[in-house]
């Protein structure tokens, strides 16, 4: 990993919209999300790291060669089946301009999460950037005391450290089932820490770290055009005032694609998960393959996945049903649900979860590929690909939206783009309202109290909200 020690100036103008921000809380429960959407009912309001469950019992078994040891090419949910499944495989086939293969090479994707630990696949020199701490915590930047952003970085961008041992190029290591690879194997990850072992996160940090985010996209080598965002709260108040709505809008007319999960709750939510309920961000669900390998080509939308009665729903799903990625060995989920560990895996390296956060983190991997193939290719133009080509669930209706992502279809798209076929693509651009939710936002205007969500029937305490010193500090 590369530390890099962060010096935050007090002239920095997007420092200091975050900073007016600073312990800013979104309030009770989100109505709809729709360009004019109205307050909703409300409960109180949560924000957490997102995950329905860990482990799965159907997928290890039917994974187990010999009842001893996992195939990945028997896994639904291994990193080669879901590579497979969205299309990331084909795609590392193609190359870019450069003639270099489309493995995300060039694009950094910034994951603002629990910290990513040091562990084979994340390990490389150069491969994770360490950006500010601001989960509160007596930790550094290094590390994920929690697990969860260590899971979201293997979908991302892991590279097997096994990769090339034997000489094999790309095309190779495609088609091999013993190399276990992110979506984006050669893509840079940018670690911001928003948790530190319990899990809490705070919407200030939020706010505050995707306007570091901002402000630094292009330092240091980086060139920050992702944000994956696994996590959700409630709000009372419609995007169009709220301040985390208007801080991943920022991010967004930066030219970075804001990646959100919907949420777990299922059809008892009623709403999509802020901040994915601002229209402006690509809003993922999750698919359910049933427990078998082929089942990616007719998935179901998960059990899990958010919901909606009317408005804003999620604009496409990805696979998140018991899919394996990374662990973090003696992490609090890594301690605390042991059902996690992979059956049959020898090495002790890998663990399997569900929910919609696992879902955005293929997406987030998916679209560092695409912009790789089309650095050109604005927010506005990787969403309308992306959503114009999934392929459509019926069973699920709009709660899927346009359908499971399809990677081989959305680079053919964005091939187009130059043609006059392409014209809807060329001039996507997307006219909602903007959110003003940072605007004249006060701490003393501040009220409402926060609790965590459950992982497996664990609860955590509500947030800290001035756990972060914004003007002048060094992060490190």
């Amino acid at each position: 990993m590369t530390v890099i020690t962060w010096r935050i100036s007090k002239s920095c103008c997007i420092c200091a919209m975050a900073a007016a921000a600073v312990s800013s809380v979104l309030v009770g429960a989100t109505g709809t999300a729709t360009a004019s959407a109205a307050p909703g009912p409300g409960a109180a309001g949560s924000l957490s790291l997102l995950a329905s469950k860990w482990g799965g019992k159907q997928a290890d078994d039917v994974a187990l060669a010999d009842g001893k040891v996992n195939r990945a090419d028997q896994d639904p949910g291994s990193l080669y089946t879901l590579t497979r499944a969205t299309g990331a495989r084909q795609l590392w086939k193609h190359t870019d301009a450069a003639g270099r293969p489309l493995t995300g090479t060039g694009v950094t994707v910034a994951l603002l999460d629990s910290g990513v630990a040091s562990v084979p696949g994340l390990d490389a020199v150069g491969k994770v950037v360490l950006g500010p701490d601001l989960s509160g915590s007596d930790t550094t930047s290094a590390g994920d005391a929690f697990g969860h952003g260590t899971f979201m970085a293997g979908l991302i961008a892991a590279r097997d450290p096994a990769t090339n041992k034997d000489g094999r190029s790309v095309a190779a290591e495609a088609a091999a089932p013993d190399v276990q690879e992110g979506l984006a194997p050669d893509a840079g990850l940018l670690s911001v820490k928003l948790a530190g072992a319990d899990g809490v996160v705070s919407v200030d940090a939020v706010i505050a770290g995707l306007a570091w985010t901002v402000a630094h996209r292009n330092d240091n080598g980086m060139h920050v055009r992702v944000v994956n965002l696994s996590f959700g709260a409630d709000a009372l108040q419609p995007y169009e005032v709220d301040p985390l709505a208007a801080a991943v809008e920022a991010a967004w007319r930066a030219g970075i694609v804001v990646v959100a999960s919907v949420g777990n709750d299922g059809a008892s939510a009623g709403h999509v998960a802020d901040p994915a309920l601002d229209p402006f961000v690509l809003a993922v669900g999750a698919s359910d393959p049933l427990g078998k390998v082929g089942g990616w080509d007719k998935p179901v939308l998960a059990d899990f996945s958010q919901r909606v009665a009317t408005g804003r729903h999620a604009d496409l799903v990805a696979p998140g049903t018991s899919v394996v990625s990374l662990r973090a060995p003696g992490s609090t989920i890594d301690v605390g649900n042991p059902q996690g560990l992979v059956a049959g895996d020898a090495a002790g390296r890998l663990f399997r979860g569900s929910g919609t956060s696992q879902a955005a983190a293929v997406v987030s991997g998916s679209v560092a590929l695409l912009l790789q193939a089309h650095p050109e290719l604005t927010p506005d133009q990787v969403k309308a690909t992306l959503v114009r080509t999934a392929e459509a669930i019926p069973s699920a209706g709009t709660d899927a939206g346009t359908g499971q992502i399809d990677l081989e279809q959305a680079l053919r798209a964005a091939d187009d783009i130059a043609s006059k076929d392409a014209l809807r693509l060329r001039t996507a651009v997307q006219s909602f309202p903007s959110s003003t939710g940072l605007d004249g936002y006060a701490p003393d205007a501040l009220v409402g109290d926060w609790d965590g969500a459950r992982w497996n029937g664990a609860r955590w305490n509500g947030a800290r909200w001035n756990g972060a010193r914004w003007n002048g500090g060094d992060w490190s």
